[in-house]
């Protein structure tokens, strides 16, 4: 056996390994999701009459929840860690996407890409550090396995859009 391979070996019998998968799982379902908004903007597009400047302000919102209060969130659990804010920030995601797939007016769009942007400035914070913490020292190769699953999501939503959605609508 390699080096390399007993190396990989002694990492995935690693007992903080499954943490790390599992971070990468949620990174990648929540990227997944957020993708999924700016893959349907042809379609709410013309389901809603929208115009362009209707669907910059779509983006201006989803892009303040989600990058804006990212800090304001990182600070406020460094200070006080709360263990239930990863959940909630899956929540808070989920409903904002569903409320996005019934949504009939551009208000309701707002607000269920704002719960969208809240659910992944909440996430991405403290599921990076717990990732930091999982890591035990190797926080190159954790850091590096949570971001895999942030870039799978995102490179799927858009071909899940495609196969799932566009063929029956939102």
């Amino acid at each position: 056996m390699s080096s390399l391979s007993l190396k990989l070996k002694n990492i995935a019998s690693d007992s903080n390994f499954p943490i790390l998968m599992a971070l990468c799982c949620v990174h990648c379902f929540n990227d997944l999701l957020q993708a999924v908004i700016s893959a349907v903007y042809p379609m709410l597009k013309d389901d809603l009459s929208l115009n362009f400047a209707q669907i910059g302000l779509i983006t201006l919102v989803y892009q303040i929840a989600a990058s804006v209060f990212q800090p304001a969130v990182g600070l406020a659990f460094d200070k006080r860690p709360f263990v239930g804010s990863l959940p909630m920030g899956m929540c808070s995601t989920t409903l904002g996407i569903i409320l996005f797939a019934w949504s009939s007016s551009l208000a309701m769009v707002l607000v269920s890409v704002f719960l969208v942007g809240v659910g992944s400035s909440t996430l991405h914070p403290e599921a990076s550090r717990i990732t930091s913490l999982a890591s035990h020292g190797r926080r190159g190769l954790a850091q590096s396995i949570f971001q895999v699953g942030g870039n799978l999501g995102t490179s799927t939503g858009p071909l899940l859009v495609a196969l799932l959605v566009a063929p029956y609508g939102r």
